[in-house]
């Protein structure tokens, strides 16, 4: 699974100060929600300065080299493509000059609607270069500020033609705009360094540089950073309920962000101990699925005071398992991801903690690999309920179909991963282990019941967005 992108965004009151610096590391610790593709976009006052490019934050970047991106104000992005495909075109900040002056934009999360949108706007005259929702964003922004001169009544009017999640960073000449939507399905926070403000998609892009964490940008916010901060509601009247997205917390944030109060690393050890008791297993040693799952297994063995213990190596410099055309090929690109450590192995009874099965390929090559290494059993605990259904605000995840708790039950599941038993967290044990409040949460994949309209044809949406 991929989300869709990290974003951050940086003001200093101290005009000699350029914040492409302070972003370029900001991206850096976010590089875990995405690495396709970076980039930074800054203004001083007189012109904007943007730079992107395929790849990692240091490749783009050089180590660094952020020279020529000058301004106390800017924008930065790394990318997953959910919508759109991989290719330079498609990364961010997306940037237009008009009459006004410059827009550039910064977007975590999917707007579901934004097939619609692009007809109409071409429709209307407005040209594409890419094929991303982000770009339709950019556009319609710079459409109702030509309207209205006025840029969060812009917001507002752009935001209620929009159906799906999206937190935003938004340059409009030397201006930072903060947008997070009615749902606050994607997290954004803000934090401070002296003059610098900050807003980061996760906390952690404020701890690297010393920053302090302030708040958490409210769902339905917008926030205008400048010499001074100015809050504004995306409506006075309409109070959506907050549907914040469960899988933040049990797979894509780093462990060491807090999201909307709530600690990830404590979340996922909470996780591992409601799994020991709702499943227990009469094991010898508890072992993770790394790295996603390490939090939790170590929740799991302490619970249970089974050891802990690691029978599995990832090589970290493997980047994204692309889809391999032949079975071969496929088995060979999960054993160049993870590696067994067989001395750890063998004729070992394991609990092996992962924070979720998607399709479940992955997890029935692992398995496969632990066998053959010599694993006695295979007792296999799941972080969160099982997937039924795609995710429609971010998440890179399979059509219904490809799902395989889509049409199997539990049992079905076991025997097609061959494990000797096997456990998912109930949904109640998650809601409490997330600790935000039931009905705040986004769990639409596990349900079924999303938080916004869908599209009717849901087919022909998903065959466009794939």
């Amino acid at each position: 699974m991929r989300d869709k992108c990290g974003i951050v965004g940086a003001y200093s009151r101290d005009k000699s100060v350029h914040v492409s610096r302070q972003i370029y590391y900001g991206l850096y610790s976010l590089q875990h929600r995405g690495q396709e593709s970076a980039g930074i976009s800054a203004h001083d006052g007189n012109q904007l300065s943007t730079y992107r490019g395929m790849g990692l934050v240091c490749d783009v970047f050089n180590n660094g080299n952020v020279e020529g991106i000058d301004g106390n104000v800017g924008i930065g992005h790394v990318r997953y493509s959910t919508t759109g495909k991989s290719k330079i075109e498609n990364s961010q900040p997306m940037f237009s000059n008009f009459e006004l002056g410059t827009v550039a934009v910064a977007h975590n999360g999917d707007i579901i609607n934004s097939p619609e949108l692009r007809c109409e706007l071409e429709l209307l005259g407005y040209e594409f270069e890419s094929t991303t929702d982000s770009e339709v964003l950019c556009h319609l922004l710079t459409r109702e500020i030509l309207k209205t001169s006025n840029v969060v009544e812009s917001i507002r009017n752009v935001t209620k033609m929009l159906n799906g999640s999206y937190s935003l960073v938004i340059l409009f000449n030397e201006d930072l705009y903060v947008v997070r939507d009615p749902n606050g399905i994607k997290p954004l926070s803000m934090g401070e360094l002296g003059d610098l403000t900050m807003v980061a998609s996760e906390t952690v892009a404020f701890d690297v540089l010393g920053a302090k964490h302030l708040r958490d940008v409210e769902p339905g916010e917008i926030i205008r950073i400048g010499d001074k901060i100015e809050s504004y509601k995306l409506s006075e009247t309409e109070k959506p309920r907050r549907a914040h997205c469960m899988f933040e917390y049990v797979y894509f944030a780093r462990p060491d962000s807090v999201l909307d109060g709530s600690s990830v690393y404590n979340v996922r050890l909470n996780i591992g101990k409601a799994l020991s008791k709702e499943f227990p297993a009469d094991a010898d040693v508890v072992m993770p699925v790394p790295d996603s799952a390490i939090t939790a297994a170590i929740g799991f063995s302490r619970e249970s005071g089974l050891g802990y213990g690691e029978g599995l190596l990832k090589n970290r410099y493997v980047g994204r398992t692309f889809i391999m055309p032949t079975q071969v090929e496929r088995e060979t690109s999960v054993r160049l991801k993870m590696n067994p450590i067989r001395s750890e192995l063998e004729g070992k009874s394991i609990v092996l903690v992962d924070d979720s099965i998607v399709r479940g390929t992955t997890s029935k090559s692992l398995v496969k690999v632990l066998r053959e290494a010599g694993a006695k059993e295979i007792h296999l605990r799941v972080g969160c309920p099982p997937i039924i259904s795609p995710c429609y605000y971010g998440i890179a995840m399979a059509t219904k179909k490809e799902l395989i708790a889509s049409d199997k039950d539990v049992e079905d599941i076991r025997k097609t991963l061959g494990v000797d038993s096997l456990g998912y967290l109930s949904l109640e044990s998650l809601i409490e282990c997330i600790g935000i409040e039931d009905g705040n949460l986004c769990v639409g994949c596990l349900t079924g019941e999303y938080p916004t309209e869908l599209p009717k044809d849901i087919k022909e949406y998903e065959a466009k967005r794939c």
